[in-house]
């Protein structure tokens, strides 16, 4: 069982910083192309950002393009999702996912592992 670990969502202040982490104890982690998805109340799951399995490319919502960052460290088995100037409108549950195989990247169907989520609220 792939197992996906989440951490670092919170309250902030619109305009603020947070930093979300994911991580696959005990599995090669370079297997895995990573994605981040957000859901907010009443609305759909959205693709937020995805890195290919060797980090060399990033792929991002429009809506978060130059303030969000996707990275990988391979040897850490963690995946980052740096999110800057933050605004009210990225409130949700945050989660992240695990695709083995393929590159349709911003489509959650396409993903086989899925973390629990966690809450990132940001207040005006």
């Amino acid at each position: 069982q792939v197992q996906l670990i989440e951490s670092g969502g919170g309250l902030v202040q619109a305009g603020g910083s947070l930093r979300l982490s994911c991580t696959i104890p005990g599995r090669t982690f370079s297997s895995y192309a990573m994605g981040w998805f957000r859901q907010a109340p009443g609305k759909e799951r959205e693709f937020v950002a995805a890195i290919t399995y060797s980090g060399r490319s990033t792929y991002y919502a429009d809506s978060v393009k130059g303030r969000f960052t996707i990275s990988r460290d391979n040897p850490k088995s963690t995946a980052y999702l740096q999110m800057n100037s933050l605004k009210p409108e990225d409130t949700g549950v945050y989660y992240c996912a695990a695709m083995v195989g393929g590159s349709a990247y911003s489509t959650p169907s396409a993903y086989s592992y899925w973390g629990q989520g966690t809450q990132v609220t940001v207040s005006s």
